[in-house]
């Protein structure tokens, strides 16, 4: 968990609603956290997830080549690192899963985002869902820029098999965390997608962030 110096940037509880595939692997009923708040209700202890958090940093694999891609996306492999141009971002990438209450781990530094071990890794067909703070402990978070991203910008995935892949942004939104769009952001599709999410909507009478900015990304084929 984030420590006490940073709780009003903890991200809160959410329902995970995983489409049929998901469910498949075992996932059914799993609950993660995609949002922000100054107090949080633990979710309800996830089943069949059984995800735990590491907080080792990967090594990024030299020189990525780029990765042919198809239509059905590209093989399972580890991400190492995130890039996005457009706002600046180049940050290592550290495995998130549930902790014991049902919670989503979050990345343990400002300036790491991490990946969801539940969701598919990056390039492959599915969701795969990358989290970053956007403050922490009073300085801005490796998504700071998240909300300033549009349509059509890169977003590049370093891979441990030394391919990468790339996405390009298709939608920014911001939704209010009582809200998420648990569907959108989890739910099946045919195509190799990805979701950048951090906190959005700081209520400063609240002294809290109400809301979440996604972006939502599909692989880059051609």
């Amino acid at each position: 968990m984030i420590t006490a110096k940073a709780d009003r940037h903890r991200v809160g509880s959410i329902t995970y609603r995983p489409g049929a595939r998901w469910a498949a692997w075992g996932l059914a009923a799993a609950f993660v956290i995609a949002a922000c708040a100054n107090t949080t209700t633990p979710a309800p202890a996830p089943t069949g997830a059984g995800q735990t958090a590491t907080t080792a940093t990967p090594t990024t694999p030299a020189t990525p080549a780029a990765a042919a891609t198809s239509a059905t996306g590209m093989r399972r492999s580890v991400p190492l690192r995130v890039r996005i141009p457009a706002i600046g971002v180049d940050a290592a990438l550290v495995s998130l899963g549930l902790q014991a209450d049902g919670t989503l781990a979050v990345p343990s530094q400002a300036m790491t985002a991490g990946w969801y071990t539940g969701a598919p890794t990056p390039g492959e067909l599915g969701p795969a869902v990358i989290a970053g703070h956007v403050h922490w402990s009073g300085r801005p978070g490796v998504f700071y820029h998240l909300a300033n991203l549009k349509p059509g910008d890169r977003v590049i995935v370093s891979r441990t098999d030394r391919t990468t892949a790339t996405f390009t942004v298709v939608r920014v939104a911001t939704f209010a965390k009582t809200r998420f769009p648990s569907q959108l952001v989890y739910g099946d599709i045919d195509f190799a997608g990805l979701r950048l999410i951090t906190c959005g909507g700081f209520d400063p009478v609240a002294d809290a962030y109400e809301a979440n900015v996604i972006v939502f990304a599909k692989l880059v084929t051609d």
